[in-house]
């Protein structure tokens, strides 16, 4: 089974910006839709943007604008580009894979990269 491992989570500043990367320890190119999720400090994970195998990508309304998905299945990672953050992007970000609908993991979870945003 792929293991997703993600890195380049930090601490910023308002505004700030930050690249995510998922990667993964074996090809990722035959699953159809790649995702980004976040858990906010006592909140549920919830769903941050998608990319499908062709290239179209969804974001969350939240995000939408300010975050960038994209994916190289040459390296079988896949990243998360956050432009403009807000205190309330804080959180851990994680990234799974899935076949057709963000609903059913393909993966299990990874330890995520902490994200947080000072004010």
């Amino acid at each position: 089974q792929v293991q997703l491992v993600e890195s380049g989570g930090g601490l910023v500043q308002a505004g700030g910006s930050l690249r995510l990367s998922c990667e993964g320890s074996g090809s990722i190119v035959s699953i159809n839709s790649m995702a980004w999720h976040r858990r906010a400090p006592g909140k549920q994970r919830e769903l941050v943007a998608t990319i499908t195998s062709s290239g179209r990508t969804n974001y969350a309304d939240s995000v939408k604008g300010r975050f960038t998905i994209s994916r190289d299945n040459t390296k079988s990672t896949v990243y998360l580009q956050v432009d403009s953050l807000k205190p309330e992007d804080t959180a851990v970000y994680y990234c799974n894979g899935y076949s057709i609908l963000p609903i059913i993991p393909l993966f299990s979870w990874g330890q995520g990269t902490q994200v947080t945003v000072s004010s």
